[in-house]
């Protein structure tokens, strides 16, 4: 059980990192690239590294991704004004 839950983390950590370079539309590569945070950091609580599975999740899939976020309406908005 605990190498398919394994192997299909692998698989959409793949697929979503695909889809963070593939997207057009900046905000749904943003949420992908979250996605694929969330997936390594179950992947990491999977294979026993609890405090890097927690610090995976809480700064990248967090903070880095609300950092991300914060800056697209920014320069969206920016754009507007133009």
């Amino acid at each position: 059980m605990n190498e398919e839950l394994q192997i299909a983390l692998m698989l959409l950590t793949v697929i979503f990192a695909i889809g963070t370079v593939e997207v057009k539309k900046l905000l749904y590569a943003v949420l992908s690239f979250c996605a694929m945070c969330i997936c390594i950091g179950a992947l990491y609580w999977l294979l026993g590294a609890h405090y890097v599975a927690i610090y995976q999740i809480l700064v990248y899939a967090g903070g880095i991704v609300a950092l991300f976020i914060a800056a697209i309406t920014l320069t969206s908005l920016k754009e507007e004004r133009k």
